[in-house]
Formats: C-alpha cells, structure tokens, sequence
C-alpha cells in the first residue's frame, strides 16, 4: 500500500489483535502496526505522556483502528480526546468493534469517528473487510494535511 505511515491499532482483545495483523498482512498492507491494548496507553502513546514520554512526540499514524470496548479508558474518551487536540483533531479514526448497538454508533459519529466497521464473526469476511479498509484508507483516501 502506497501509505508507509504506522496503522495504529487500540484493541484490548488479543485474538482480535492477532486477526487484525494477519488480516492486513494478507491483504499486502506493509505498514507498521502499533498496538495499544488500552485507552490509557492509546492516549499516553499519541500525546506523548505516560511511559511514551520524551523530547518529541511520535509520528503521528496513518489511521487509527479504535475499539470501543477498552480497558482504563473507553475508545469513546479516547476519539473525545483525539478530536480535542489540535495535533490529532484530523487524524483518521476507525472505529472497529464488534457492538451493533445504535447508541454506540451514533454516540461514534457524534465523537467524530471517521467510519464505523463492525467486525464479522467469519474471518474471511474479517480479511475482506480490513484489506478494504486499508485500501480506501491507505490508498485511496486524500489523507489531511499534518497540522
């Protein structure tokens, strides 16, 4: 894929985590993948705090697959806190979970969740599903201007 920025991938679900890599590693999407299995990390990690701090603040991702259903922090306050800051207000975010609840969805889009994918059960459906959404996300898409 033509995008070398990380995938950022906030998933507490450690089959989740593994499906998620051989699903992109499948679908030829080649960018680094970094794990965070909690909001708190998620957030440390982005804004550089916690155990991720330092002098510079990482790069920030091509795309973050965010679940809903985290530990320490949910993946609700995590988007909140992501579309707060400038740094991070336009970063792509995908929200990737298994909930089909419309509060869930509708609270998502109200966050400012770029897309709302709900992971099938089938991993070849899983497969086919993130192999598109790196295409469009990676590829296809205009990504923002870094601010």
């Amino acid at each position: 894929m033509a995008n070398n920025k990380a995938i950022f991938l906030i998933e507490d679900n450690p089959s989740d985590i593994e499906l998620t890599k051989r699903a992109l590693k499948r679908g030829h999407v080649g960018n680094e993948i970094i794990v965070a299995e909690d909001g708190e990390e998620a957030l440390d990690y982005l804004f550089g705090t916690g155990r991720h701090i330092g002098p510079n603040l990482p790069e920030l991702p091509a795309i973050v697959l965010l679940d809903l259903k985290l530990p320490k922090v949910s993946g609700l306050e995590v988007l909140r806190r992501i579309r707060e800051h400038a740094r991070t207000r336009r970063l792509p975010v995908i929200i990737l979970t298994t909930s089909r609840e419309e509060g869930d969805l509708g609270a998502s889009y109200d966050h400012g969740a770029n897309s709302y994918v709900v992971k099938p059960v089938d991993f070849s459906r899983f497969q086919q599903a993130i192999e598109q959404l790196g295409l469009y996300w990676l590829v296809i898409n205009e990504a923002p201007p870094d601010v």
